[in-house]
């Protein structure tokens, strides 16, 4: 049986059914998963209450399994494996982070939009996420769809930002929710990377653009310069027709394509309420990499 998709947005984003997502699937529900992901970008399951080992499963069909940032650190305590990042405001003890825990600063960045890990060398291209346990309000996420912003710039703008490379950094986007707590082992092991600002969509052909929080600057351009533009291409791709905005309730299963679209996380009341997300990211393929545009000496501009 086919998959139906039913439009949940103007431009993107889609609720399956017609079929029931477990750990494993057949090949062809996968490839009409794949199919809805290059129509929708993001697609919502309802009522499947996920455990970890069925996210798992089910996550590796479309591909390697990234490992989590909050992983690379052997100190850090985790209460989830290594493949989940912990979208939670919950400790290694299950717990309700304190206030003075300063990685409730680094979860902090998650309200500003960004795509998942493209300051990796190989950055993501699903992710998905499953909501074990919500607040009573708040904590939605938003998502924008970065192909239907790209196409509608202007045309100057878009001879503009062709051929433009940014660069990405987990260090920058967390600084600007004054976090800089990182270890010299997590330093090393994510150094800033580049990537171009408008990519084309494998397998579609269709031009998007690729932003995100972690982006600082444009290579070879002045840094003040650079960030006011990226600055303005996040204004411009996040405008209310652009974006659409999910409200979970527990046993949600969200996938979506990080390639071409933005989210961000809402508030809540996180210091009353748990709020129990957690996500697996598919590794997009090493050639998302910008080769040789990205000289030595900027490694650290």
């Amino acid at each position: 049986m086919s998959i139906c998709v039913k439009p949940l947005h103007p431009l993107f984003a889609g609720e399956v059914s017609g079929i029931a997502v477990s750990a494993l699937l057949d090949r062809i529900t996968i490839c009409e998963i794949e199919a809805a992901l290059e129509r929708y970008a993001v697609l919502v399951f309802r009522n499947l209450a996920l455990d970890d080992e069925q996210q798992i499963s089910l996550a590796r069909q479309f591909g390697p399994l990234e490992r989590s940032i909050g992983a690379i650190a052997k100190h850090r305590q985790r209460r989830l494996p290594d493949v989940f990042a912990d979208v939670s405001n919950l400790d290694h003890d299950n717990r309700i982070r304190s206030l003075g825990d300063s990685w409730r600063m680094m979860l902090r960045a998650n309200e500003l939009w960004h795509t998942d890990s493209s300051f990796k060398r190989v950055p993501g291209k699903y992710s998905l996420l499953s909501a074990r346990e919500v607040p009573p309000e708040g904590g939605e996420t938003e998502f924008a769809d970065l192909r239907a912003a790209y196409a509608a710039l202007d045309n100057d703008t878009k001879e503009e930002i062709e051929g433009l490379v940014a660069v990405h950094s987990i260090f920058h986007s967390r600084s600007l929710v004054g976090y800089d707590a990182f270890t010299q082992e997590e330093r090393a092991a994510l150094p800033p990377v580049p990537r171009a600002v408008v990519r084309v969509l494998s397998g579609q052909g269709r031009k998007t653009l690729y932003l995100a929080s972690h982006a600082s600057h444009i290579v070879g351009w002045p840094l003040e310069r650079g960030g006011q533009l990226l600055n303005g291409l996040v204004d411009f791709a996040t405008q209310a027709r652009f974006v659409y905005r999910h409200c979970w309730t527990v046993g949600d299963l969200v996938i979506w394509d990080n390639r071409c679209t933005l989210h961000r996380g809402r508030p809540y009341d996180d210091v009353n309420h748990r709020r129990d997300m957690r996500r697996i990211t598919v590794e997009d393929s090493a050639s998302a990499f910008v080769r040789g545009a990205f000289p030595a000496r900027l490694a650290t501009d």
